[in-house]
This record gives C-alpha cells, sequence and structure tokens, in this order.
C-alpha cells in the first residue's frame, strides 16, 4: 500500500496552514488579554485622578470655609469694638468717660494742648480735645479699615504668582 504524494503533501499543508491559523488565534488572543489589561490599568488610573480630584476639592472647600468663619470673626471683632467706641462715646457725652487706655492714635494736640486743666477756659478744653479727636484717622461706621499699603502681600503674591507660572510652563514642556 502505498500513498498518494499528493495527498500527502496537500495534508500537510493543510495541517501547517491549521497549525498557523491556531497560532495567529493565540498570538490575537494575548494581544486581546493585554489590551484588556491596560484597559484596566487605565481605568484604575481614572479612578485614582478622580479620587485625588475630589480630596483637592475637599480641601479647597475646607480652606474656603475656614477662610469664611476667620472673616465671620473678624466681623463680630469689629461690630464688638464699635459698639465698645458707641459705648465710651455715650458715655463721654454723659460726663462719665471711664479711665482706661486710649485706643486712638497720640497727638501733640492731645498730649501738650495748653489750656486743659482745672482752671483752665472750657472753650480751650473743648478745642483740644477736638484736635485730638480731628488727628484720628477717618473711620467707617461698623467695619475695621485695614490700610491697603500693606507692599510685603503685594510681594507675597507677586512671588507666588511667579512660582505658580513656572509651574504651569514647566508642566506644559513635559
Amino acid at each position: 500500500m502505498s500513498e498518494d504524494p499528493e495527498k500527502t503533501g496537500a495534508a500537510t499543508t493543510e495541517a501547517e496552514a491549521e497549525a498557523r491559523r491556531t497560532d495567529a488565534e493565540a498570538r490575537a488572543a494575548e494581544v486581546r488579554e493585554e489590551v484588556a489589561i491596560t484597559d484596566e490599568r487605565r481605568a484604575e488610573e481614572q479612578v485614582t485622578e478622580a479620587q485625588d480630584a475630589v480630596a483637592a476639592a475637599e480641601r479647597e472647600e475646607s480652606k474656603r470655609e475656614r477662610k469664611r468663619r476667620e472673616a465671620e470673626e473678624r466681623k463680630q471683632a469689629a461690630a464688638a469694638d464699635a459698639e465698645r467706641a458707641r459705648e465710651r462715646a455715650g458715655d463721654a457725652a454723659t460726663g462719665a468717660i471711664e479711665p482706661g487706655p486710649r485706643t486712638g492714635p497720640v497727638s501733640g494736640a492731645a498730649v501738650s494742648s495748653p489750656g486743659i486743666g482745672i482752671g483752665s477756659d472750657p472753650k480751650a478744653a473743648a478745642a483740644a480735645g477736638a484736635g485730638a479727636r480731628a488727628a484720628q484717622p477717618h473711620e467707617t461706621r461698623g467695619a475695621a479699615v485695614e490700610s491697603p499699603e500693606k507692599p510685603e502681600l503685594y510681594l507675597a503674591a507677586a512671588f507666588g504668582g511667579a512660582f505658580l507660572f513656572a509651574r504651569l510652563l514647566k508642566r506644559i514642556a513635559e
């Protein structure tokens, strides 16, 4: 019994083709597995980034809430100061001034003004008191006014802005 060489060659060729197809399918399955692994990693990274963004937003929110509370406390302190000043002014108007430290700036008129004493002219005493009040800075009612001229704050803001700008440029360049 001899085998037909054509049948044997065809069977071998068909077996080789089948082996190549099986190899190709195995490689395709490996590639699909690697793609799935990559997709899983990418999804995990996105979840981590989202969690980081949420944490950053929570920190920012707590920071703003703290600033709001501090501003509210400053407002209440200023209102309390204004109320105490009104009470002192009312006491001064009735003549029952409590001794205590002066909160306003000291002027030369208040320190060395002639005519203040027991035997002085009432008009001179009133003029000396008016001079001391006029020397005080203008105040708004019920609100604390801070000096807008604070060069150290401008310098700090400029430095911070330059730092952030440099970080942004570095990120863009990467």
